[in-house]
């Protein structure tokens, strides 16, 4: 069981392989030169033939023909052009040959071919978004044609992925709605290619997971003062572990996740309602909790003062009613409207 999952672990760990690869625009050149000299031959070994037909002269419009004909123009398929962050994964005859990497103008053995698992899904959707636009003509199978040969690059730039928002439940089961954002780059083509059917879904299936997996750990909302970390108060917390959990699902495709982000976060609409009392019935509750603090402590400080400096003797039924109006003073929602008393104060 142990060597049979070596092996499947064996064929999953590829690495990059750097193709042979010569000058594209010299070999250009000389490709052209030599179809143009062979097409002299073969016009004048035909000339010649028509004079005597010898066997040199059937070998020069023999080899003339064969490379005019045949070797020329599969010569012009090994050349590739390749702009900066961009790469072609190679194979020869159904075995990988290598990633061709590095902006210019390469040729490489014409026998190869690009493979790129992501542009069959891209090709099929533009291809009936090209026939909507211009119907069953010559010009769709061109376009189509030119899409599927760019299609065939994978891009080495840093890309975004943006899933759809999810309505997953947090720890305490209350539904949110949360949406993130994916900075990913591909780092080994190899495995894009060879490891995963389709790299990019692959990536979008694997951030829909682990995002689940991370909210379940956390509630949505807890009190500052506990120390409890939330969806809402620690996202840093929670972006850099989801942040590696995407990542240990995605190692196998050789991809590279740069940064994971929340950008929405809310309460289900089913439930919205209802949290937003809480909060707001919380908040009451604190702000409350803050004001009584703070009128104790003047209302304290009114009597120290009051000792301290012997202005007047309250005994203790006064004092509690000087308390008891103190506190409807400061703790009342709405301002005081004083009561003069012009008369004895018995």
């Amino acid at each position: 069981m142990s060597d049979n999952a070596t092996t499947i672990e064996k064929k999953l760990h590829y690495e990059e392989i750097i193709p042979k690869a010569w000058n594209g625009m010299l070999m250009l050149i000389g490709n052209i030169v030599l179809m143009l000299a062979s097409l002299a031959g073969f016009i004048y070994g035909m000339t010649l033939i028509s004079v005597s037909n010898t066997p040199p002269n059937v070998a020069i419009v023999v080899i003339s023909a064969v490379y005019l004909f045949l070797i020329g123009p599969i010569l012009f398929g090994g050349l590739k052009i390749l702009k900066p962050n961009e790469a072609l994964v190679l194979t020869l005859f159904g075995k990988y040959y290598g990633t061709l990497k590095g902006e210019g103008f390469f040729f490489v053995n014409p026998f190869v071919s690009a493979f790129n698992p992501a542009a069959a899904s891209s090709a099929s959707a533009a291809s009936q978004v090209l026939e909507q636009a211009v119907g069953t003509t010559g010009k769709h199978g061109q376009a189509a044609a030119a899409y599927k040969r760019s299609s065939k690059i994978i891009s080495l730039k840093t890309m975004t992925l943006n899933n759809e928002k999810q309505k997953i439940n947090d720890e305490l089961g209350n539904p949110i709605i949360i949406g993130i954002v994916v900075i990913w780059r591909v780092v080994n083509t190899a495995k894009a290619a060879f490891n995963v059917d389709n790299y990019t879904e692959f990536l979008s299936i694997q951030c829909d997971s682990a995002l689940r997996n991370i909210v379940r750990l956390y509630p949505y909302d807890a009190p500052v003062e506990n120390g409890e970390k939330s969806l809402r108060g620690s996202s840093q917390e929670v972006a850099e572990r989801l942040k590696v959990e995407i990542q240990s699902r995605v190692e196998i495709a050789g991809l590279e996740i740069t940064e994971a982000r929340i950008t929405h976060l809310a309460y289900a609409p089913e439930i919205a309602a209802a949290m937003l009392q809480r909060q707001q019935a919380s908040a009451i509750i604190a702000a409350r909790q803050m004001i009584v603090e703070g009128a104790v402590g003047m209302v304290e400080m009114a009597l120290d003062k009051l000792n301290e400096k012997e202005i007047v003797q309250l005994d203790e039924e006064r004092k509690a009613a000087m308390v008891s109006n103190l506190l409807v003073v400061l703790c009342g929602n709405k301002e005081a409207q004083p009561i003069v008393n012009s008369g004895s104060l018995y």
